[in-house]
C-alpha cells in the first residue's frame, strides 16, 4: 500500500484529515485499523524478498503495520518531513534516537530544562554505553556554541520546554549543529506541526509524544520521530525493527482520529491558555506565569515568530512563597482545591489538566537538577484545555484565594 497521491499546495487542517495509505479494496472512508502480527505471504520468493527488504510489502507488525504505517504518513505531511517512524512513547522516540545516531566515545549538547525524564535518560541511561552529555542553558545560544567539542553527534531542545515554556532559537541551533558535522533533533510536542515545523528551521528530527496533543483526548501512549526518508530507512528502521519499541496498531488508529482535529483543538486551547496565562499574571497570589504568548515571557518575541502568532496550550505559574517548604504546601492546597480541573501529570487533553512538577515530572530529579531547570515548589503547570475559560478562572481562583499574600 502506497500514500495517497494528494496536491503539494494543501493546508495542515487539510493534510490532517487525508494524508495517510491508499484505501483498501474495500475503499473504507475511515482509514481501516489492522489488527494482526503478520501477514500472509503470497509466495516464498516475495516472502524471502519482503523479509530482506528488497520488495514491498508487509511481513511483521514490528517491522511495518498499514495502520501505523498510515499514522506515520499524516504525521510526516503535517510536520513538512518525507516521513516519520511511530513507536511506543514518546520516551521511546528519544530511546530510538540515541540507539540509532549515537555511539560510545560520541557526545551530546542537551537543554537543561527537557522534560525530566529526558535527563537521566541521556546522563545516565546512555553515559552506560560510552555517551557523553553536557546540559546547558535552553537560551543561551553563545552556552551551546561553546559546549560543542570535535565528538560531538547531537543537539536536543525541546521549544517551548516543559514545564518552564522555554524558547530556543531553532535555527540558530541548527547553524551551530551543522557547522559541528551534528545533528539537531527537536521535540516539538507543546507547539505541534500547527504552530511551529522545526525542519523549516533546520532542525534534522522533529520528536512526538503522540500521548499529548497529537491524540488530544489522553487515550493511548505513542510517539515518533520525523526524518527524511534516508534517515528513517538507513538510520531508524534497523534499530525499531530489532528492538522492537513500536507502536500499536489501536494506537496509531486512535492518533488518526486524533490528528483530524489537531488544528482546531490547538487553537482553541492556545487562545484558552492566553486569556488564562492573562487572568494568573493579575493575581496578588502568583508570583510570576510562563508562557510565550505573554509579553513579560522573555522570548516573547521569538515564541511568536517560530510559532505563528500563538503561545501553546500550556503555562506555568509560581505562588508566592517565602521558603520551598511553604511554596510545596501552597502549591498543594491550590491543587487540592480544585473542582473542575483535573490533578494529572498528562498534557494535550480536552480537559484541563494541572500538576505539580517538582513532585511528578521531575520528581526523579536530584534538587540541585530541578534548581539548575528552575523547577521550584511553587510551580504549578496547567496544559489548558476546550473548558470554559471563566470555569478554569474561578476554578483556580477557589485555591488561591485561600492563600495569603
Amino acid at each position: 500500500m502506497k500514500s495517497q497521491k494528494l496536491p503539494d499546495d494543501l493546508h495542515i487542517d487539510t493534510l490532517a484529515v487525508r494524508a495517510s495509505l491508499d484505501r483498501s479494496q474495500y475503499g473504507e472512508n475511515s482509514e481501516a485499523l489492522y489488527l494482526t502480527s503478520g501477514y500472509v505471504q503470497p509466495n516464498a520468493a516475495s516472502s524471502a524478498a519482503r523479509f530482506a527488504m528488497e520488495e514491498e510489502g508487509f511481513t511483521y507488525s514490528r517491522v511495518g503495520n498499514p495502520t501505523v504505517s498510515s499514522m506515520e504518513v499524516r504525521l510526516a505531511a503535517l510536520e513538512g518531513t518525507e516521513a516519520a517512524i511511530a513507536t511506543s512513547s514518546g520516551m521511546s522516540a528519544i530511546l530510538l534516537l540515541g540507539m540509532a545516531v549515537l555511539k560510545a566515545g560520541d557526545h551530546v549538547i542537551c537543554s537543561q530544562s527537557v522534560f525530566g525524564s529526558v535527563i537521566p535518560m541521556f546522563s545516565r541511561e546512555f553515559a552506560k554505553f560510552g555517551v557523553e552529555t553536557t546540559f546547558v542553558s535552553q537560551t543561551d545560544v553563545a552556552a551551546w556554541k561553546a559546549a560543542v567539542r570535535p565528538t560531538t553527534k547531537l543537539l536536543f531542545a525541546e521549544t517551548p520546554t516543559n514545564p518552564l515554556t522555554e524558547v530556543c532559537d531553532i535555527q540558530a541551533l541548527a547553524d551551530i549543529a551543522h557547522n559541528a558535522g551534528a545533528y539537531l533533533a527537536v521535540d516539538n510536542c507543546f507547539a505541534t506541526p500547527v504552530l511551529q515545523r522545526p525542519v523549516q528551521m533546520g532542525a534534522d528530527f522533529v520528536i512526538h509524544s503522540g500521548t499529548k496533543f497529537l491524540d488530544g483526548q489522553g487515550r493511548v501512549m505513542a510517539g515518533a520521530i520525523c526524518c527524511s526518508q534516508k534517515q528513517r530507512d538507513e538510520l531508524f528502521l534497523p534499530v525499531i525493527r530489532t528492538a522492537g519499541m513500536v507502536l500499536s496498531p489501536f494506537n496509531a488508529w486512535v492518533l488518526l482520529k486524533g490528528m483530524e482535529t489537531l488544528a482546531l483543538r490547538v487553537k482553541a486551547q492556545s487562545a484558552n491558555t492566553l486569556a488564562l496565562a492573562q487572568w494568573l499574571e493579575a493575581q496578588p497570589q502568583v508570583a510570576r506565569v510562563f508562557y510565550p504568548g505573554l509579553p513579560s515571557h522573555p522570548q516573547h518575541a521569538l515564541a511568536m515568530r517560530q510559532q505563528s502568532g500563538y503561545g501553546g496550550a500550556v503555562l506555568s505559574f509560581e505562588v508566592k512563597a517565602s521558603d520551598p517548604d511553604a511554596a510545596r504546601q501552597r502549591a498543594f492546597h491550590v491543587l487540592d482545591s480544585m473542582q473542575v480541573v483535573s490533578l494529572c501529570t498528562n498534557l494535550g487533553d480536552t480537559k484541563t489538566l494541572a500538576a505539580h512538577p517538582a513532585s511528578t515530572s521531575h520528581g526523579r530529579l536530584t534538587e540541585a537538577q530541578r534548581q539548575l531547570a528552575g523547577i521550584g515548589q511553587g510551580l504549578i503547570r496547567v496544559a489548558v484545555g476546550l473548558d470554559h475559560i471563566e470555569d478554569l478562572k474561578t476554578d483556580l481562583a477557589r485555591g488561591l484565594s485561600g492563600l495569603d499574600t
